[in-house]
């Protein structure tokens, strides 16, 4: 039974208040906790090749959607909306795509959606067998109907939808409130990252999503801090709710939390205190609502959900209803865990780079841990939290994996590719805690044929190499582009619909015998056209990949 909304206001305010009390929250050290967060910040935050292959994704599937309707008005537009709209994305986030096919908000049948990612999941099928896209995956029974796909090129994962504006309509709102200030963004950055770390960032799950993610953080810095950070959603929609109307009343929000000295580091552990303090009044019909910018309470269709996040576009939806009876169990382990790290860190039992790891994970790395129940012994002392422990189950954790690459040959291991400061090194998919060591530029780097079994190593010599390729069967031509590779200096690249084609030759300073043996740099459009000396070439994005001065061929 749900109890009143001023009852649960002041149950929640009391019970935050004791919980602040106990700790000493506010010490010198919360100014030690700031630099590691803002260094958690930084090395996570995109990079602006990142930026430029999303935007190229964007313009790929404008010109698949060309393909398949033609130049004509019943043509589509692709948009982007989620995480790359606000602005709150890392490099191995999804890219969300809208399919919209009117300017005007129409009601769009549910079974026209099906439809039409049903065609671009034709054409996608098409681009897979031949390699340069993987797991095409249309999941049409759920709410929102949704085509997944990945781009093998750049590794990103693409969710597509259909007349998606009410995506696009947050997304855009939560941009422009990011502009209020910059504490939100810092903290929302974060929280997400902390989430998708402790494995409770994923509605298929039945976890937190990303939108009740952010919307709490948006919470905790309205009402509940003195002063507040930022104002209700309320006042920023007092002429309308669309986003040019939000847009033109922002200016007198600016520097609306100026008042208010917190850190980031100071907002981080009081919400995870403030979350840990209510958990009990969940059941009770507690409700977060960032539109009043106060707790209130709620009921769904006359039942209470496991955590409540009105949605502030849409007050009778709420964002976090995926969460599940089982899952919020997991969800309080991580919260009670990490703010045990946080206060252990601020008593200095524990350094910074321990907390840090348990935090966000390994700088540049992201590793997901299982909190399970039967784990809350760690959480009943201070004492308890690994440390050494969990070093040596490393070790013996890569000592067997070690054997297994000794047994078992590579090249029945599909590998991805992680991006380290020396080049691409290639990992297997069964052991994603470990990465092979790349090889020194200043050996070069050998030629490597890609397959859909990995990357095989190739003598680093002159000679030529030109691979079958049969797409019925998955398999990837030289370096995964299609077309057969030369030796050559000055060669060119083409990619056409169907992805990269044609012939590609050997570069100096690109590909080629000689390897990577100058830093590529990101251009418009995306990697690379002719490399010589050095010099990088114009590209422009075709409809199904990156090209420089490259043929057509279908």
């Amino acid at each position: 039974m749900a109890l009143r909304a001023k009852v649960l206001r002041k149950k929640a305010e009391k019970f935050e208040l004791k919980k602040l009390q106990g700790p000493t929250v506010i010490n010198e050290r919360v100014s030690d906790l700031e630099p590691i967060l803002q260094d958690a910040y930084d090395i996570r935050r995109p990079k602006q090749s990142d930026y430029e292959s999303r935007r190229d994704l964007v313009l790929v599937f404008n010109e698949i959607a060309k393909e398949i309707y033609g130049y004509s008005k019943v043509t589509p537009v692709v948009v982007e909306f989620g995480s790359f709209l606000m602005d709150l994305f890392s490099p191995t986030s999804d890219l969300d795509l809208s399919v919209n096919f009117s300017i005007n908000e129409v009601e769009f049948p549910r079974e026209k959606k099906i439809q039409t990612l049903r065609k671009f999941a034709k054409k996608l099928y098409a681009l897979q067998c031949k390699g340069h896209v993987s797991g095409v995956l249309p999941i049409t029974t759920a709410k929102v109907p949704i085509l997944k796909v990945v781009d093998r090129g750049t590794g990103v994962e693409c969710d597509i939808s259909v007349e998606n504006r009410d995506g696009i309509l947050k997304s855009q709102i939560i941009h422009l409130i990011s502009s209020i200030d910059e504490r939100f963004k810092k903290l929302s950055f974060l929280m997400k990252t902390w989430a998708k770390v402790q494995n409770i960032n994923s509605s298929k799950d039945k976890t937190l999503n990303s939108l009740s993610i952010i919307l709490l953080v948006a919470f905790h810095l309205q009402q509940t801090r003195k002063p507040p950070i930022l104002p209700p959603f309320s006042a920023l929609f007092k002429d309308g709710a669309d986003t040019a109307t939000v847009k033109k009343s922002l200016p007198n929000f600016m520097n609306y939390g100026k008042s208010n000295k917190e850190s980031v580091a100071e907002l981080f552990v009081t919400l995870l205190i403030k979350l840990s303090s209510v958990e009990n009044l969940w059941p009770k019909g507690l409700c977060v609502s960032t539109y009043d910018g106060s707790w209130t309470s709620k009921t769904w269709n006359s039942k209470v959900a496991c955590i409540s996040v009105e949605d502030f576009s849409d007050r009778s939806q709420n964002v976090a209803r995926a969460v599940g009876q089982v899952q919020i169990k997991q969800i309080y382990e991580c919260i009670k865990l990490s703010t045990r790290y946080v206060l252990s860190f601020m008593d200095g039992q524990i350094g910074g780079v321990q907390l840090k790891e348990f935090l966000f994970g390994h700088d540049g790395i992201t590793t997901l841990r299982r909190i399970r129940t039967s784990n809350s012994h760690q959480i009943a002392s201070l004492r308890n939290i690994p440390s050494q422990s969990n070093k040596r189950k490393r070790n013996r954790n890569k000592e067997r994996q070690e054997g297994k690459k000794q047994v078992m040959p590579l090249d029945f291991l599909p590998t991805k590719r992680i991006a380290s400061t020396q080049g691409w090194a290639g990992t297997s998919a069964g052991s994603l805690g470990q990465v092979e060591q790349p090889m020194s530029f200043e050996f070069g780097w050998m030629n490597k044929t890609r397959t859909t079994e990995g990357w095989r190593e190739m003598p680093d010599d002159d000679t030529e190499y030109a691979m079958p390729c049969d797409p019925r069967n998955g398999q990837q031509p030289m370096d995964g582009w299609g077309g057969t590779q030369h030796s050559s200096t000055g060669g060119q690249r083409r990619v056409h619909a169907e992805g990269w084609g044609g012939t590609q030759e050997r570069v100096a300073g690109g590909w080629g015998a000689e390897g990577w043996v100058r830093t590529r740099e990101p251009v418009a459009g995306g990697w690379g056209g002719v490399h010589s000396e050095g010099q990088v070439g114009t590209r422009q994005p075709t409809a199904g990949g990156w090209g420089g001065r490259q043929n057509y061929f279908l």
